[in-house]
């Protein structure tokens, strides 16, 4: 198979689809790939590392999407990137459908194939794909949060840890899972006063364990939420439900009961967000203020630490991609998480969460193959 893939074009994203030591891998299975001019930049590589590990160059994203059988890309298809996919191809990528009708029309109207990162499951019932990232945007979280914290760019001008006489910020972080941990962990490295909210008992008492004391566990309710927002310097919104739109569990209302200059960091944006008053931004400009609270909402954060990011997501979706470049379609049909991952199949959405967040009719992944 002919494995593409081009250059990132979303804003300040400098991440990778390939690697030089996933080439090499897909080299060594026998696969040709081919890859854009100056894709790998943002990470330090070079086209001749990627020669060296055996792919050919292309001059062109065009000539990527034109003669490639596999797209294997990092974030969502652009506009004038979807409008070259075609019914015989397979695209590999992060999609986040829910909240982007105008893509979802897009690659039903292409014929393509998408997998999406996200939604490819393990024998744990876990997001293996979605896991690397989500550490790292889970501890990206606190970084931005303590920079936007400082008055200079609009926060209340709290130092998180705080010093000898002073207390320190209080961080409020929505939800337990991957990112909510590591948001956690962060935070309370930095010595700050950290709350975990969320409504799995079994997770709360796991992450009691894991901080040993050192984070308060809340189990989340209406008032729970309140009272935390309310007595944060920073909060975090770490909440995922698979494939679907995030649910707004912070609204407008509640923002007159927060701190004037508290920051609020939507970790949940690519899934539309889980405060009301989110909307996605970028690296270019990434925060707003509503109502005196700070909204910190970029979509694509892991994308500003690309050398630790690309590398952690190639080791994460190398193993799946090389299963779809080896045996194509028949690999979706033969493995049932990996084939979670089948958003949308020749026009066809295959996604329940993502069907029913747009309004589609969901067909079945395993009979969309077969047909």
């Amino acid at each position: 198979m002919r494995v593409g893939c081009p250059k990132e074009i979303k804003n300040h994203e400098y991440r990778v689809g390939l690697t030089p030591g996933s080439v090499r891998e897909y080299v060594a299975h026998g696969h040709e790939v081919l890859v854009e001019t100056g894709a790998g930049a943002g990470i330090g590589a070079d086209d001749n590392a990627y020669r060296a590990a055996g792919a050919h160059i292309a001059k062109t994203a065009e000539e990527v999407f034109t003669r490639s059988d596999m797209i294997v890309k990092v974030k969502e298809p652009q506009p004038h990137e979807w409008v070259q996919l075609r019914d015989s191809q397979i695209l590999y990528t992060y999609l986040h459908l829910a909240p982007d009708p105008d893509q979802t029309k897009g690659l039903m109207a292409s014929g393509v194939t998408a997998v999406a990162y996200e939604t490819v499951t393990d024998e744990r019932g876990g997001l293996p794909l979605l896991a690397p990232m989500s550490e790292v945007a889970g501890r990206l979280a606190i970084q931005a949060g303590a920079t936007a914290l400082q008055k200079a760019h609009g926060g209340r001008g709290v130092l998180l840890g705080g010093v000898p006489g002073v207390l320190p910020g209080k961080v409020a972080v929505i939800g337990g899972g991957v990112v909510g941990l590591h948001a956690a962990r962060m935070a309370a490295g930095l010595g700050a006063d950290v709350s975990i909210i969320d409504r799995s008992i079994p997770r709360l008492r796991q992450l009691d364990d894991i901080f040993g004391g050192r984070v308060h566990t809340r189990y989340s309710t209406v008032e729970a939420l309140e009272e935390e927002c309310f007595s944060a310097d920073l909060i975090i919104g770490a909440v995922l439900i698979p494939g679907a739109a995030a649910p707004k569990l912070v609204s407008r209302e509640m923002l007159s009961g927060m701190k004037k200059g508290a920051v609020l960091v939507d970790v949940a944006i690519d899934q539309g967000g889980c405060f009301e008053t989110s909307h996605a931004t970028t690296h270019a400009d990434p925060t707003y203020e509503v109502d005196g609270i700070i909204h910190y909402c970029v979509a694509n954060m892991p994308g500003a630490v690309p050398v630790t990011s690309a590398h952690a997501l190639n080791n994460a979706t190398l193993h799946y991609g090389l299963a779809l470049a080896n045996r194509g379609l028949k690999a979706l049909a033969d493995e049932p998480h990996l084939r979670n991952g089948l958003n949308i199949h020749r026009g066809r959405i295959t996604n329940r969460a993502v069907a029913e967040a747009l309004g589609y009719e969901v067909t079945e992944a395993k009979s969309a193959l077969a047909a």
